[in-house]
Formats: C-alpha cells, sequence, structure tokens
C-alpha cells in the first residue's frame, strides 16, 4: 500500500514494478544486477483515484506518461535495487500530491491609471530621445 495523503492510498496491485539493469557507473556489479526499477502506474483504470484527481494527472503534458494513460517511472539513481524501489514509489506519490490540490482559478485583471501613463510617459520619453538622434548638425 502507497500512501499518498490520509485520505488515498494505491494499492500495491495496481503498481507493476520491473527490474532492469542501471547504466551508469558501478564496474562489473551493474553488469550484473537489476538494480534499476520500472514503476508503471495505470492512471486511466484506476479505481483508487477520485475522477477529479484522474483527470489533473491525465491532462498534464508529461513525457512519462503514455498514450493510454499509464504514469511510467524509472528510478536508476542509487546502486541497490531497494532503494531505487523506495525512489520510484515516492516519485509516485509526490506526482499524485501534485495533483491532489486544484489549481487556483486566474482572476483577470485590468492594468490602472497610473500604470497606464507610466508607460505612455516612457514611450514618449523614448521617442524624443531617438527623435534628438536624427535632427541634421551640419550647421547649414
Amino acid at each position: 500500500m502507497l500512501q499518498i495523503s490520509r485520505t488515498l492510498a494505491l494499492p500495491d496491485a495496481e503498481l507493476t514494478e520491473r527490474f532492469l539493469r542501471a547504466d551508469g557507473p558501478g564496474g562489473q556489479h551493474v553488469n550484473r544486477t537489476e538494480s534499476a526499477v520500472e514503476l508503471r502506474f495505470d492512471v486511466a483504470a484506476s479505481p483508487s483515484l477520485p475522477d477529479a484527481v484522474r483527470s489533473r494527472l491525465l491532462s498534464r503534458r508529461d513525457r512519462r506518461m503514455t498514450d493510454e494513460g499509464v504514469l511510467v517511472i524509472q528510478a536508476r539513481r542509487f546502486r541497490e535495487q531497494a532503494r531505487n524501489r523506495d525512489d520510484a514509489r515516492e516519485r509516485l506519490a509526490e506526482i499524485v500530491r501534485g495533483a491532489l490540490l486544484a489549481p487556483k482559478k486566474r482572476v483577470a485583471t485590468r492594468p490602472t491609471r497610473a500604470s497606464k501613463e507610466r508607460r505612455l510617459a516612457g514611450k514618449q520619453q523614448r521617442g524624443r530621445i531617438k527623435q534628438s538622434r536624427s535632427r541634421d548638425w551640419s550647421g547649414e
């Protein structure tokens, strides 16, 4: 059971782990052991997720999400399989926690009169500087 929050937990049956050989440093050891972990979680078919969280996760533009709605996390940061497994599970929990809270609605605002006047005054000042550069200074 992967505990996401006080009210949400993902059962281990919904998580698929695959172990593979990790690249990177480690000498001969890295060629013999399958220490990297690939964790798959089917967001689209998960009965544990509330509909709002599921839709927020699926609508994210994340390269780890497949077209079928499966979230794939690869963990190969550590040399031990157990630490990589914990790392992958914690990263999955962070992603789901990020989708628990609905994003704030943006409130449309309008510029104040003073900010409009400052902007226009700055434009006029810049125009005067450019105008002064174009004068004919030959003295004729």
